[in-house]
């Protein structure tokens, strides 16, 4: 071999080598490039995954606000409805009954206009007992109103009102006159059947006596009273009920208010503080139960009571 080709061999064993080194160059530094664009993407991927933790953290308190919101919203909504509660209970007026329903929480002086289309009488002049006179601003619920609690309502229409209040003619003042002057020539207290009673003289346990006076009746029975027959007798008010009992020693006769046909009354000569009231117990006047010593400012309201008529008291 010649030395020029000698030389020629050895360039080309030079080149190779330079070419080698370079392809060994480039693919380290793809390596290296490969690495890092490894990195970038690892270091991409993990800004999304802290964005994701992010969102859910925020998801989840705002799901947690959520439901405080909807749970305090149902408690409102319980105690609306808690505050909203009707109650059914029984109103009585003028010897009849009425079933009505009411909220709770709602006072006595709502409860009036709720009743005025019902019973037909304006509030202004409405009474609502419920265990005695009941405040306007007093709740069902304060009251102690339950389901099937009686309610007493006792007032007067208008009409009523001034039926009372009208002036008598001239005529009816003079037959008025005439039928009073009758009367105390008539006078009960002379009668023998009466005579016979009222001459034992007044009990000595009878309740005092009022003249001209007007008062409600006593929460107590009536009592310290007579019947015909001169036994002791006592008169108890059942409103709840529309009886009246009768009690006598012997035994207590129950009454319906509805029943009984009229009340009059009288008073006994000498002691005006005291009535002679006959209670008509059938259709004529041979029914009647005839009680003595009764006290003068109780007469109207055992008539009110009964009859159901309204006085001012």
């Amino acid at each position: 071999m010649s030395m020029d080709t000698e030389k020629v061999e050895a360039a080309l064993a030079a080149a190779a080598k330079v070419t080698q080194a370079t392809k060994e160059n480039k693919g380290v530094e793809q390596v290296q490039d490969g690495e890092e664009e490894d990195k970038g993407g690892a270091a991409a991927v993990a800004v999304p995954a802290a964005d994701e933790a992010e969102a859910e953290a925020e998801a989840e308190a705002e799901a947690e606000a959520e439901a405080k919101e909807k749970k305090e919203e149902a408690n409102g909504g319980k105690e609306v409805k808690e505050q909203e509660k009707e109650v059914d209970f029984k109103v009585f007026f003028n010897k009849k009954k009425y079933d009505v329903s009411f909220p709770l929480d709602s006072d006595v002086g709502a409860l009036k206009v709720h009743l005025q289309p019902i019973i037909d009488i304006p509030p202004a002049m409405m009474k609502v007992m419920i265990k005695g006179l009941a405040k306007d601003e007093m709740t069902l619920r304060k009251l102690g109103v339950t389901k099937g609690t009686k309610v007493m309502v006792v007032g007067s229409s208008l009409n009523d009102v001034l039926a009372v209040n009208t002036q008598p003619t001239p005529q009816e003042m003079r037959e008025a006159e005439t039928a009073t002057k009758g009367k105390e020539k008539e006078s009960s207290s002379r009668e023998k059947m009466h005579k016979k009673v009222l001459d034992k003289g007044k009990p000595e346990d009878a309740m005092p006596g009022v003249k001209g006076a007007r008062e409600p009746l006593p929460k107590t029975p009536l009592s310290g009273m007579l019947n015909k027959a001169g036994g002791k007798v006592r008169l108890t008010f059942k409103m709840e009920l529309d009886q009246l009992w009768i009690g006598t020693k012997e035994r207590t006769e129950k009454v319906a208010m509805s029943s009984i046909k009229n009340v009059v009354s009288e008073p006994v000569e000498g002691h005006e503080e005291y009535h002679i009231v006959a209670i008509q117990l059938g259709p004529t006047e041979a029914s009647r139960y005839w009680v003595y010593w009764v006290p003068a400012q109780y007469v109207d309201a055992i008539k009110d009571a009964i009859l159901g008529k309204w006085q001012f008291y």
